[in-house]
Order: C-alpha cells, then sequence, then structure tokens
C-alpha cells in the first residue's frame, strides 16, 4: 500500500493508505480525528469540508493520495490555545447550530468565504453556502454567525 504524508492541523503525518482511501475517511479513520463528519457520501452536504492548502473542499471528493505534501485544516486544528477561532465563536453566540451535525463542514467552509471576501452580505453568504445542508436551522443564525465572524475576522 502506498503511503501518504501531509501536515494536518500543524502536525506532520503519515499513513499507508488503500489507492481508493478518500481524505475524509484518513482523517476520521487513520487519525481519529472526527470532527469532519460524513453525511451523504455523494459530495451533496458540505459535512466533511476541510481546509487543504488553505481552500476549502469537500474531503469526501479527494482521494487522500491526492493531499500528499498537502497542508489540511479541520475543525479540531481551528481553536488556538483554548480560544475558539472567531467563527467558532460566532456560531455559538448567533446560535447557528442545533444537533451539530453541518456545523464544522458550514464553519469551514464560512472561513474561506470570509478569507475571499472579507465583507459578505447576507445573499453572498446564502449563495456561497449552498453546498452545505443544514436540516435544523433554516439557516438564518448561521448567516448572522458569518455576518459577525466577517466583522471580528477583520472585514
Amino acid at each position: 500500500m502506498p503511503t501518504v504524508s501531509m501536515t494536518v492541523n500543524g502536525q506532520a503525518v503519515s499513513g499507508e493508505v488503500e489507492d481508493r482511501t478518500l481524505l475524509v475517511q484518513f482523517l476520521r479513520e487513520n487519525l481519529n480525528l472526527t470532527g469532519t463528519h460524513v453525511g451523504c457520501d455523494t459530495s451533496q452536504c458540505g459535512a466533511c469540508v476541510v481546509h487543504v492548502d488553505g481552500d476549502s473542499i469537500k474531503s469526501c471528493t479527494m482521494l487522500a493520495l491526492q493531499a500528499n505534501g498537502a497542508d489540511v485544516t479541520t475543525i479540531e486544528g481551528l481553536a488556538k490555545g483554548g480560544v475558539m477561532h472567531p467563527m467558532q465563536q460566532a456560531f455559538m453566540d448567533n446560535h447557528g447550530l442545533q444537533c451539530g451535525f453541518c456545523t464544522p463542514g458550514m464553519v469551514m467552509s464560512a472561513i474561506d468565504l470570509v478569507a475571499k471576501n472579507p465583507n459578505p452580505d447576507e445573499a453572498t453568504i446564502r449563495s456561497e453556502l449552498e453546498g452545505n445542508i443544514c436540516r435544523c436551522t433554516g439557516y438564518h443564525n448561521i448567516v448572522k454567525a458569518v455576518l459577525q465572524a466577517a466583522k471580528t475576522m477583520g472585514g
């Protein structure tokens, strides 16, 4: 079996994987980073979003071998020194979650959205998060959270 090596949440990691191993499987099963969720197996729900070399991707659509040498950030890698990332804090402050299943992917997508558009309006946020499905919140508080975090993050 081939070996894959990457940096995940600031730590160098490697492991043997089958050629068909998805990045989400490698993160969850090899590294025990279970914050990245598998929600649909069809790349439609967004629960598996992580950052690869700074861009948000659905980790169920990428083979682990494709991430060889990459810098990967998962939801577990956002908080620093016990302090939540501004987006995580905004989701908490605005009750932007209920069951929490979609939240890791939603947060990761929202961080990328704000990095690329520091001053998004409500319509932009709703459009950009269309690839993330939430079955609980109705999105209103998620949009409020992203707006708050954008201000905190320097937008």
